[in-house]
């Protein structure tokens, strides 16, 4: 399951890699996951709280529901559909859903995902195309545009589970995510605190984010601009950078925050861990900002190592294994009748120096590496 889980994840980053130096993307990025085989690797623990305060404990037990099948005796067909299978990030919620299935062997999992995060169309011709085959018993959707996707799944009588990002819709009968808004502010206040051990006294904070109106980007922008304004610090909001959460536009977005503020910036907050990391490579030399801080988002490995390599000063680590494991939980349960919570936080943490290596060993552990 492992080497499956590995083989599904590098053919999406040799696509992301396609399509962030303009050349065709790979069909194969969608590829399905479809195994059955019973196995106790990756488990995971119970969400421990409110984002901020949970850590994800490889090795311990989440599974709930055992051995579940549908009403003919058949096993339950549940279609998970990701933002894009091409990215690190995503190779954690795919391997969570995943571990799902091979925990259940009476539940099976298909799993897909758009080419990049802004290949919109692409995503709705799965959703759509995934309603109408009739072979699904229920539906785990992370929307790369949420408003979108309600048209598509108007109407829908199977249980839709949303993923990451919420989706607001009658059809959809819970969301399992981060608390974004909680977990950003969560890392605004520890950048406040960063900057301020690294010696700034002018405490300014210019955020890196994704594609504007996005709900997921626009609830990390109100949490970082909380959490740094009750720290102390001061939120540029004039100044914000939209770079469609890639690294190549945040970058370049960082060059032009440079050339604006030649005198440095305590603090640059970003949208997910490659940003940041793009970011800090953009103003590495330069000496007005040898001190800044610079805040990721997601806690994957790239990060853990950049943060431990000096790159990156700090990450709020969601829990996207969690993620993909409890919504895949959620919708068997609801297939099934039970109650479930509207909203089911994975949980979060800050990611820093002291505890990197410990996360990136996490991680390892969930992708078999």
């Amino acid at each position: 399951m492992k080497k499956k889980i590995l083989s599904i994840f590098m053919v999406g980053l040799m696509g992301l890699s396609l399509t962030a130096c303009g050349g065709t993307t790979a069909a194969n990025n969608n590829e399905t996951t479809n195994k059955n085989e019973t196995t106790n690797n990756n488990e995971t623990a119970d969400n421990k709280g409110a984002a901020g305060n949970n850590e994800t404990a490889a090795g311990s037990d989440l599974a709930g529901s055992e051995n579940v099948s549908s009403a003919t005796g058949d096993k339950l067909n549940i279609s998970v559909i990701l933002k894009t299978t091409a990215s690190e990030y995503w190779g954690y919620v795919l391997a969570g859903a995943q571990a799902y299935s091979d925990k259940n062997p009476d539940v099976n999992v298909e799993i897909q995902g758009a080419a990049s995060e802004t290949s919109y169309d692409e995503q709705l011709n799965i959703i759509e195309t995934n309603l109408s085959a009739g072979k699904f018993d229920g539906f785990v959707i992370a929307p790369l545009q949420a408003d979108m996707v309600i048209s598509k799944i108007a109407g829908a009588k199977q249980p839709i589970i949303s993923v990451d990002t919420k989706i607001e819709a009658p059809e959809v009968l819970s969301f399992v995510g981060t608390g974004n808004e909680e977990a950003a502010k969560a890392g605004g206040l520890a950048a406040v605190e960063a900057a301020k051990a690294a010696g700034f006294t002018e405490l300014n904070a210019i955020a890196i984010t994704g594609v504007q109106g996005d709900s997921t980007a626009e609830a990390r922008l109100t949490g970082y601009k909380a959490g740094i304004e009750e720290a102390g610090g001061t939120f540029l909001s004039d100044e914000i950078q939209y770079a469609d959460a890639v690294a190549d536009k945040a970058f370049a977005s960082m060059e032009a925050i440079i050339q604006n503020h030649p005198d440095g910036v305590a603090m640059i907050v970003c949208n997910n861990d490659d940003m940041a990391i793009a970011a800090a490579r953009a103003a590495k030399g330069n000496e007005a900002y040898a001190n800044t801080v610079f805040c990721g988002f997601d806690g994957i490995q790239s990060a853990c190592n950049a943060i431990l390599g000096g790159e990156e000063t700090m990450s709020v680590a969601q829990n996207a294994y969690d993620m993909g494991y409890k919504a895949v939980e959620a919708c068997v349960k609801a297939i099934n009748g039970e109650k479930i919570e509207e909203f089911i936080d994975s949980g979060s943490k800050i990611v820093t120096k002291e505890n990197a290596q410990e996360q990136l060993d996490t991680l390892k552990s969930q992708l078999g590496k």
